[in-house]
């Protein structure tokens, strides 16, 4: 857990180092956030083929079955703030499946219009570089209540 913690700590400094010096960074926020993050990420990886099923189970029950190869990854948001969340993907080939590492969040607003978009990536860091993963689709948002 100490190496953990370290490793941590020596990430968000890299990070943010490069900000403006007058900028207040409260320390213990990153720090929560970004063991929300890699845990959260961890745990959907953890628990993914159980949701899987569990979703696969209810849409079969409802006769909205998907048609093809489905999957659980992390969503990672693309923005301010740190948020976890799970969604499954599917497609009709399992190597573009396999390829889909995570779901990245886009948000936007437009006026009084707010849209968010759900990307299918092959990476699991999309600050640092993703593609979009093509003929995949997301088909379903896993939410956890706290």
């Amino acid at each position: 857990m100490k190496k953990f913690i370290s490793i941590l700590l020596a990430v968000t400094f890299l990070a943010f180092s490069g900000g403006v010096a007058s900028q207040a960074i409260d320390l213990k926020d990153v720090i929560k956030d970004g063991a929300i993050i890699i845990g959260g990420g961890a745990l959907v990886k953890t628990l993914g083929p159980q949701l899987n099923d569990f979703i696969n189970t209810i849409t079969f029950n409802k006769g909205a079955k998907f048609e093809g190869y489905t999957k659980v990854v992390p969503i990672v948001s693309i923005g301010s703030g740190a948020h976890i969340g799970a969604a499954q993907v599917g497609g009709t080939t399992k190597s573009a499946v396999d390829r889909t590492k995570a779901v990245a969040q886009l948000e936007g607003d437009f006026k009084s219009i707010r849209a968010r978009a759900l990307i299918p990536i092959d990476s699991e860091n999309p600050v640092k570089q993703f593609r979009r993963v093509q003929g995949i689709g997301v088909t379903a948002i896993i939410d956890v209540k706290l």
